[in-house]
Formats: structure tokens, sequence, C-alpha cells
């Protein structure tokens, strides 16, 4: 088993962690404010996280030239815009049809890596992402009376150009980390990955804060006053984005991507066997697509 496998799943299940964490912020927090937890409690982990892997590995950090800071700053940008779309989404009645439309992250990821760093994919692994592709619009409807007829032909339709959006950034994001660390000069893959992912917590930290400052004053303080929560979510996003950057960092970033559907797998095992949730056909038929999409990729 390739290396970039075993990171990429534990990544996706420290994901899976972080939002259910997050979600339970919601409560005491603001949308803003859940996420601006996400990255200001990761920082200082993620450079305990640095300072030890350059240790193990005896790496000198690189050196933040100015192709590495773009696509730092790009990645980190593109990745708060896709979240900020994706939590509009939710002021319009028919949502769904956007968040499904913002689940091609990983077909729009294959693209803007290919136009952007020139990374390509096998009719393979084409055939993987659709599938699992596939899957995850089926779990997108299954619990709504939205049909699979009205989704396909609701593409032009304001929520589904956002989510289009969405899903764009997320993927311009994606392949810009992998841009940012495969630009530096010096050091291993987990040292280049590390020395990345911090940058970015940084950057995005003080980009948040000064958006909230602005917009909504009093809300820093409410995140700080929730450390007992927002702690986890700190180092369960940090874990996440450590595995993210580390195997984008290896691999072409829509593999990773791909076979990160595997945390909707995550959650349906959660729903199942720790809540107890009744599932119906179209979510079995969507995890089964899921799962023959990762198969396909890995086969």
């Amino acid at each position: 088993m390739e290396l970039w496998v075993p990171i990429t799943i534990a990544a996706a299940f420290c994901q899976n962690l972080r939002s259910a964490l997050q979600k339970h912020l919601k409560g005491s927090l603001s949308t803003s404010g859940a996420t601006f937890s996400r990255f200001c409690y990761a920082v200082p982990f993620a450079w305990v996280y640095l300072a030890a892997v350059a240790g193990v590995t005896g790496d000198a950090l690189p050196d933040a030239h100015a192709t590495f800071l773009g696509f730092a700053v790009l990645g980190g940008v593109a990745q708060i815009a896709a979240t900020a779309l994706l939590v509009y989404l939710f002021s319009f009645r028919n949502f769904t049809v956007g968040t499904t439309y913002s689940k091609t992250e990983t077909i729009q990821t294959a693209l803007f890596g290919a136009l952007i760093i020139g990374d390509t994919i096998s009719a393979q692994t084409t055939a993987a992402i659709l599938i699992s592709l596939a899957g995850v619009f089926a779990l997108s409807v299954a619990r709504t009376e939205l049909t699979a007829r009205r989704l396909m032909t609701s593409w032009l339709d304001k929520p589904a150009l956002i989510g289009l959006a969405s899903g764009a950034c997320f993927g311009i994001s994606a392949v810009s980390y992998r841009a940012a660390s495969l630009s530096l000069e010096t050091g291993g893959f987990a040292t280049r990955a590390a020395f990345t992912l911090a940058v970015v917590l940084v950057f995005q930290t003080v980009a948040m804060t000064v958006y909230m400052r602005i917009r909504e004053p009093g809300q820093i303080t409410r995140v700080a006053r929730s450390w007992r929560v927002s702690l986890w979510v700190g180092v369960s996003g940090m874990a996440a984005s450590a595995g993210w950057f580390t195997a984008m960092t290896i691999e072409n970033a829509a593999h990773v991507r791909a076979l990160g559907q595997i945390e909707l797998v995550f959650t349906f095992i959660a729903s199942v066997a720790f809540f107890r949730e009744r599932t119906n056909l179209p979510e079995m038929i969507g995890i089964l697509l899921v799962v023959a999409g990762i198969l396909v990729l890995l086969l």
C-alpha cells in the first residue's frame, strides 16, 4: 500500500471528528466563530508538529520564497471563500441542490491540478471519481424531496452555481497547497507539508481575526471562552490538515480528494452504529457507490 493512502484515510477520520466537534460549537458561536476556532486553536499545535517533524528528520526549515507564499495565500483565501460560499447556501430554501453541486470538488480538483501544476489523472481515476460522485449525489438526495431529475436540471439555478463555485474554491485550495509544498526547495515531504500547513494556518487566523473584528465584534471573545471544546477542534483540525497536506505533497491532489470521500463512509457508520439511525435505499446505494469508487481508485 502506498504511503499516501493510510495518511489520507487518517485525515478523513480526523476531519470527521473535527466536523462533529464544530457542530457542537454552533450552539454558542456563529458560523464564522466556529470556523475561526478551527484555525486559531490549530496554530500552536501546527508549529509544535513542524518542530517535531524537523527534529525527527533532521531537516532545516525551508525558505518561504515568493512562489511558495503566493500559492499558500491563494490556497488559504480559496479555502475561506469555499467555506463562506457553502455557509451562504444555507440561506436558500433549496440549499440541498447547492451543497450537492459543491461535492464536484473532486472533479474540479483534477481540472485545476492539470491547469495549475500540470497534474494528470488516468482513465481509471476519472472513473473512480465519477462513481464516487454518483454516490455523493445519491446520499445528498436520500433524505430530501429532491429528485435526481430535478437535481440534474437545476445546475443553472443560483444555489447550484454557488455550490459549483464553492467546489471550485475547494479544488483551487487543494491544488494550491500541493503547489506550495512542492515549490519548497529543501526538506523531505513531511517537513515541507508541515511547514506549508503552519504558514497557511497563521495566514488564515490573521485574515479571519481582521474580518471578525470588523464584521462580528465580540465573537472572538466567545471563541476564547469556548476553549474547552475549541481546543479539541484545533487538535483534530490540525491532525486532519497535517494528513491532507502530507498526502497531497506525496500524491496528486485529485487522487487524495477522491479517496477522502471515505469520510462519508465514516459518517454513515457513526450514524448507524452510534446514533441508531435507520437507512433508506438511496443511502445504501450512495454508500456502495462511494466505496466502489474508492476501490476502483485503489485497485
